[in-house]
């Protein structure tokens, strides 16, 4: 081999070990910036006062959760794509209907998808609870919501009953209804 060939193969060589090294540092960097700033969320436990927020349905109407002080708020965070989701969507329409009438509200929380694809969901399932869309996804942050579904219970007074992750069944939804319905 030539020393020019020797020369080029060391110097690419060089280049690429440079260009792992600073993937690393960019990476080992990354992940310590997250693990300083995921701090600057609380996460809500249990007895929390349930942030406030007013997001708007897919009718043009704003809600706001501290106007629904006096009535249990079942909050529940998902999306359209969300496998259990999809599943207990009619479960909690069947409740809403048995709870409504006793104070107990859903507030479905869709996070940042278009109107047109919730609003063909919504019909496709026959769901007439209010359905808000969080856009900007700054309600999920508030809330720190990580896996889908997530619901938030709240009490007439506004706190947090309860959180729930994961899928729930028609007798879970309903127990929890129960547990938020006013006195």
């Amino acid at each position: 081999m030539s020393p020019e060939k020797k020369r080029n193969k060391k110097q690419n060589r060089t280049i690429m070990r440079t260009a792992i090294l600073l993937l690393l540092i960019a990476a080992i960097g990354y992940t310590i910036y997250n693990s300083v700033t995921a701090g600057d969320v609380e996460v809500l436990k249990v007895g929390d006062q349930a942030p406030d927020f007013t997001l708007t349905d897919l009718s043009g109407e704003t809600h706001k959760l501290s106007e629904y002080e006096g009535q249990g708020v079942f909050l529940n965070f998902w999306g359209t794509w969300c496998e259990p989701c999809i599943r207990e969507m009619p479960a909690m329409s069947n409740q809403y209907d048995v709870y409504e009438e006793q104070g107990v509200q859903i507030l479905a929380v869709n996070i940042a998808q278009s109107n047109f694809e919730v609003e063909t969901f919504a019909r496709q399932y026959g769901l007439d609870f209010p359905i808000v869309i969080d856009r900007d996804k700054s309600v999920m942050t508030a809330y720190n919501i990580r896996p889908l579904p997530t619901t938030m219970l709240v009490n007439p007074e506004g706190k947090i009953e309860r959180i729930v992750t994961g899928e729930m069944t028609e007798e879970d939804i309903a127990g929890y209804m129960e547990e938020i319905k006013p006195e």
